[in-house]
C-alpha cells in the first residue's frame, strides 16, 4: 500500500510519487541542479536570481517538505519562496538525502553544507553571504529550524561535505507547520482530538520519523532528544518566524507553540514570532496566499536588507 502525505496546497501524493514541478519559465536568470556535495546526488542546489537589480542579494534558501522520505527542490513548494524575486531577493532551492537513503543527521549535515557552499561561492552568484534565511515547510520547516537553532553543534556539522572555512549560520528563520519534538506528536494531536492520517501516526514503527530515525521512536528517546530542535536553542539562535494552522492533523499546532516558548525564554520575545492560523491544516492553501507570504517577507525584510 503506498503512504501519503500532504506535499502542497493541501493535495496529497504517493510517497512513489513525484510531486509536479514547479514552472519557473517566469524566471529568466537561473542555475539548476548545481553539486554542494559530492557523497550523493541528492545534494544538488538550484539557484533563482531575480529579474532586476544589482547583487549581492541576499538569500532565500528554500527547503522542501515531505515526511523526511519525499518531494524535490523544484517541486510546487517553492513557488511561494519564488514570491521573494520581486523584492529583491534570490532563492536558493536545497535537496538533501531522504530517508531511504541516509538516516539522521545526514539531513542537517547536508542542509549546513549548502549554507557553506553558498557562502564559498557567493561572489560567482551574487550572493550575500551575510543575509542568508532558511525557510521551509513541514520536514522543510524542521531543518530550517535545526539551522537556526544548532550552529556551532559539531555532531550536526559535517565538514567533509566541503567548504569546512565557511560558517552555515543563517541570519533569520520562516517555520510553517514544522515538528520538533517527535515523541510528543501523536499525543499532542489526540489532545485536539484529532488523529494522524494512515501512515502518519508518529509513535507507529515504519512512520516518517521512525524512518528517518532508523526504529520505532518510542524506543529511541535519546535519538528522539538528539533530532530535537529544541535541544540546541541558546540565546545566539537566529530570529523565528512560526507559522501554523490549529487544525493540523499531521505536525500538532502544540510542537509550534512549545518551539515559540523556548526560543522566547533563550533570545527574548524581540526575536520570536509565532503566528496561528485558526482552522488551518497541514499544508494549507492560506500559507500560499500573496498577503500570508507578504508577512513572511516583511519578516524577512528586517533582519537581511541592509540600509
Amino acid at each position: 500500500m503506498s503512504k501519503s502525505y500532504p506535499a502542497h496546497g493541501g493535495r496529497h501524493y504517493a510517497i512513489q510519487e513525484t510531486p509536479p514541478a514547479a514552472d519557473t519559465s517566469f524566471v529568466s536568470r537561473k542555475f539548476l541542479n548545481i553539486r554542494y556535495a559530492f557523497l550523493s546526488a541528492a545534494q544538488m542546489l538550484d539557484i533563482y536570481l531575480p529579474e532586476s537589480g544589482e547583487g549581492p542579494y541576499p538569500v532565500i534558501m528554500h527547503i522542501h517538505g515531505g515526511a523526511f522520505m519525499g518531494c524535490d527542490k523544484a517541486d510546487l513548494q517553492v513557488l511561494p519562496a519564488l514570491q521573494g524575486l520581486k523584492r529583491g531577493y534570490a532563492v536558493v532551492a536545497v535537496n538533501y538525502r531522504l530517508s531511504g537513503e541516509a538516516r539522521f543527521p545526514a539531513l542537517v549535515h547536508d542542509v549546513k553544507a549548502a549554507v557553506r557552499w553558498v557562502r564559498a561561492n557567493a561572489g560567482r552568484y551574487q550572493l550575500d553571504p551575510d543575509g542568508i534565511a532558511a525557510w521551509g515547510g513541514s520536514a522543510g520547516g524542521y531543518l530550517a529550524s535545526m539551522l537556526g537553532a544548532s550552529f556551532g553543534v559539531p555532531e550536526l556539522e559535517d565538514l567533509s561535505l566541503g567548504n569546512p572555512g565557511q560558517l552555515c549560520r543563517v541570519q533569520a528563520v520562516v517555520v510553517w507547520y514544522g515538528p520538533t519534538n517527535f515523541l510528543k506528536m501523536d499525543e499532542q494531536l489526540a489532545e485536539s482530538g484529532l488523529l494522524a492520517p494512515e501512515g502518519m501516526r508518529h509513535n507507529d514503527p515504519y512512520s516518517p520519523e521512525a524512518l528517518l530515525l532508523g526504529r520505532r521512536i518510542t524506543r529511541l528517546p535519546n535519538r528522539v532528544a538528539a533530532a530535537n530542535p529544541e535541544s540546541y536553542i541558546r540565546e545566539n539562535a537566529a530570529p523565528f518566524f512560526i507559522q501554523h494552522g490549529t487544525l493540523d492533523a499531521v505536525v500538532p499546532v502544540q510542537q509550534s507553540i512549545e518551539l515559540a516558548e523556548k526560543l522566547v525564554r533563550s533570545m527574548g520575545p524581540g526575536s520570536v514570532k509565532l503566528e496561528l492560523l485558526e482552522g488551518a491544516g497541514h499544508a494549507d492553501p492560506r500559507f500560499e496566499t500573496s498577503e500570508n507570504v507578504g508577512k513572511v517577507l516583511d519578516f524577512l525584510d528586517g533582519y537581511l536588507k541592509k540600509g
